[in-house]
Parts: structure tokens; C-alpha cells; sequence
């Protein structure tokens, strides 16, 4: 599955959100969803986390396949 995922750094706490369906839908994808982290976008820390928050809310594997920076 796809997703499209925006994402804030340097929160208070991590939170996974998904955007509405009728706010958010494109060909291809399973939804849009905000995520929070705790971690800092430097050293590529932000990633990592990333990768394990998705990893624990969907329960498999995640992987980044692009991004914006």
C-alpha cells in the first residue's frame, strides 16, 4: 500500500493522523496522513523515526520511496 504522508518535526509527542477521504483522494494511494514526531530533521533522524511510528501503526514494514526534502 501507498500512502502520502506529511510530517512534523520536532513536536511535543508522536501522533498518526489520517486525513478524511473527502479531503484528501488521488488515483493510487491508500490516504493522506499527518504524522508527529519528537525527533529533529537533522542526521536523517526524523526518518528513522518515521519509519518505526508507520511501521508500529500499520504493523509491517514501512519504507520511504521519495520525499519533498
Amino acid at each position: 500500500m501507498k500512502i502520502r504522508v506529511k510530517v512534523k518535526t520536532n513536536a511535543s509527542e508522536q501522533s498518526v493522523e489520517k486525513v478524511p477521504d473527502e479531503i484528501f483522494s488521488e488515483e493510487g494511494f491508500g490516504g493522506l496522513y499527518f504524522v508527529k514526531l519528537k525527533s529533529s530533521p537533522e542526521g536523517n533522524k526524523a526518518n528513522i523515526e518515521l519509519l518505526k511510528v508507520l511501521s508500529r501503526h500499520f504493523g509491517c514494514e514501512a519504507k520511504i520511496k521519495g520525499g519533498f526534502t
